[in-house]
């Protein structure tokens, strides 16, 4: 008998329950694509092919951490949308009590509609899941040009029995929450809670007036703070200007309402059309209680916004970053503490090690990079400070070697006039090369003195490096080879080349096999100890950076939607309990003589200012928080704001769009019933 009543209930009340129904739906979705990762192409690329950390199981294990948080956060929006329904209900409980039902029979028909409501939400959402998860893999390896030869159907079972358990906990949440409301309420208090509502007072239009304009006073001296210092100076000043933009968020929307209604009561003809009177003033009546509702919804919609769209725009950057640090299939460095070995005993040893260079690379160039320390001819002011140089410790390059690994990368030799120096800046910053070059400073080195060569420079990288490099000078072949040990500080021996096309995973094995032997090979062929390995490929430095961003981009996905939900949520409950609050002024309204048409337009306006003017404060403060995290982001790359802008404006569109019709159905539906 109750199981039939529930399902009649359920299918009576579809409507009450579309919000309810909306929020598990959209959580249970999100909360499966981001628990299904480990099945994702790109994932299984990383576990495939990342040799030192486990970038994958990192990022699974932080998802789970995070999911803990997800899932508290939706646990109280749940809550929160039951106790909604439960207000809405309490007369209709009442009344099964006055027919002779039981509490505990009470509290089991709501367990029973809230198990058809939420077994119906899961279903739908692991459909949808299933279906984004896919939508998921493929733009992932689009952004990071995963290839995949084949279309696979992703299915993670592991990520089904993660939703259902920890969805399965909300709602025994939800059931004992059901239980305990019924058990504490007495049937003369459910059956007059419609009689009962909010008494709604105006401000004071001059106090509005000026906490509008500290408002902004606030907001201004935060923005400020953050554009002037940055992101990355955490102190208290940092603290002070999240608590500025914090306040003056919270005084914003405390002073709308009276200033909101001032400044329309000064367009009469706009002031007096339809009910826009009622609306106006029915709309600032209700943020003077829920002001402290809108900032809190304001701050998350700017978390959703700025985490989303950082997320998605940081890491259209990882092919350049890829390019620029690493142009060259691999580059292996010997560094060289007492000048003891040669560039052929290199190359032979790594042969004997099982990788020969001739049979796994196209092309490679072995080369020497020397660390001098170089006496000035003139000393150099350096700085803002004029602090003065009379040597410089730096690094250094033969012409022809450093032309050898440009080969490698099809670009142009470069070229010296006798008695010049060239300079390779690499992809760190040299202040002090940058002073000598650009004053023309000569260096001198053995017998000779060098001037600077304007033609003679290039920027960018010239092999594959895991961390920047730094500026070197380029000298003229047989100078270095003359210096002596006084002059020569330390010597690095470089092996750079291309892998074979039709061998690339083959050669990437190879080499770090060969890698890992290559240490003893080399004390049998030199008795010196003084040394030290470094491999970098491509490859690898791809996967290490594909790691981190990819740690971001789910994060942020995950983290931004979660908020954009629970904002939206909160904001369209808010309003259809209103709706409901107001419900006897929309009969005074349609004794009056306003139609259906107009009393639903008027709802439909009060919604639509609770939505978009969170929304639109938060757009204004993800903005000046966008500029921010840019000037971060440009010390590894660019934000691609294109990408970042349209990717936050859909998901924007489908879960705030799809809750503010939703909201706008059902207010419509409660102020119609009159």
């Amino acid at each position: 008998m109750l199981c039939k009543l529930a399902l009649r209930n359920v299918r009576r009340s579809v409507r009450d329950y579309t919000l309810y129904f909306l929020t598990l739906f959209f959580g249970v979705c999100v909360f499966y694509v981001f628990n299904s990762l480990e099945n994702q192409w790109v994932m299984r690329a990383l576990m495939e092919n990342s040799r030192n950390v486990d970038y994958a199981g990192a990022i699974v294990r932080l998802i789970d951490l995070v999911s803990v948080f997800v899932t508290a956060v939706l646990a109280f929006l749940i809550l929160y949308a039951n106790h909604f329904l439960l207000r809405r209900r309490k007369r209709e409980l009442g009344l099964y009590l006055l027919l002779g039902m039981e509490q505990r029979q009470v509290a089991f028909l709501l367990f029973l509609e809230t198990l058809v409501i939420g077994l119906a939400a899961l279903a739908a959402g692991l459909v949808l899941g299933v279906l984004l998860a896919q939508v998921l893999a493929a733009f992932t390896a689009s952004l990071f040009q995963v290839r995949v030869e084949e279309f696979t159907f992703l299915f993670s079972w592991q990520g089904v029995g993660k939703t259902a358990l920890y969805f399965g906990g909300i709602f025994l949440l939800v059931m004992l929450f059901n239980s305990l409301t019924v058990a504490r309420q007495r049937l003369i208090r459910l059956l007059e809670s419609a009689k009962k509502n909010q008494e709604l007072k105006l401000r004071s239009v001059r106090v509005s007036v000026v906490l509008f304009l500290l408002s902004l006073a606030l907001l201004g001296a935060a923005y400020a703070l953050l554009l002037r210092r940055g992101l990355l100076q955490v102190d208290r000043i940092f603290a002070l200007m999240l608590v500025l933009g914090t306040l003056g968020t919270l005084f914003f929307f405390r002073s709308l309402s009276g200033f909101l209604l001032r400044l329309v009561q000064r367009h009469k003809r706009l002031y007096l059309r339809d009910l826009n009177l009622f609306v106006l003033r029915q709309f600032s009546a209700r943020i003077t209680t829920n002001y402290l509702s809108m900032t809190v919804v304001c701050l998350l919609l700017l978390l959703a916004i700025g985490i989303t769209a950082c997320s998605v725009g940081v890491n259209n950057t990882v092919e350049d970053n890829v390019d620029r640090d690493a142009p060259l299939d691999m580059t292996l460095r010997l560094e060289d503490y007492y000048c003891d070995f040669t560039p052929e005993l290199f190359t032979q040893a790594l042969s004997a090690s099982g990788f020969p260079p001739e049979e796994h690379l196209e092309s490679y160039a072995a080369v020497t990079r020397y660390m001098l320390s170089i006496p000035l001819t003139e000393p150099v002011e350096v700085g803002s400070q004029a602090y003065v140089l009379e040597n410089i410790l730096t690094y250094a390059m033969s012409l022809s070697d450093y032309n050898a690994l440009l080969a490698l990368q099809g670009a142009e030799p470069l070229t010296l006039e006798p008695g010049t120096y060239g300079i390779a800046w690499g992809t760190e910053e040299g202040d002090v090369l940058r002073e000598l070059w650009a004053g023309g400073a000569a260096v001198t080195l053995g017998a000779g003195s060098y001037i600077p060569a304007p033609a003679a420079q290039r920027e960018g990288a010239y092999c594959t490096s895991g961390i920047p490099l730094s500026p070197m000078l380029l000298l003229p072949d047989g100078v270095l080879e003359t210096l002596d040990r006084e002059t020569v500080v330390e010597r690095f021996l470089y092996l750079a080349g291309n892998y074979r096309p039709q061998d690339r995973d083959g050669a990437e094995d190879a080499l770090w096999g060969a890698s890992d032997r290559l240490s003893d090979q080399l004390f049998q062929v030199s008795d010196s100890s003084g040394f030290g390995l470094l491999l970098n490929t491509r490859q690898d430095i791809y996967m290490e950076t594909m790691g981190t961003k990819l740690l971001v981009l789910f994060l942020g996905l995950y983290l931004g939607i979660i908020f954009l939900v629970t904002s939206a949520a909160v904001l369209a409950l808010q309003q259809l309990s209103q709706a409901a609050d107001n419900l006897a002024r929309y009969r005074i309204l349609a004794r009056l003589g306003a139609d259906e048409k107009m009393r639903d337009r008027s709802s439909d306006i009060q919604v639509l200012l609770a939505f978009l003017l969170p929304l639109s404060l938060a757009v204004v403060h993800a903005t000046v928080g966008m500029k921010a995290a840019n000037d971060v982001i440009a010390t590894v790359g660019h934000l691609d704001a294109v990408a970042s802008t349209l990717t936050t404006a859909l998901f924007i569109l489908l879960v705030y769009g799809a809750y503010f019709l939703a909201t706008c159905r059902g207010s419509r539906r409660i102020i119609r019933d009159l």
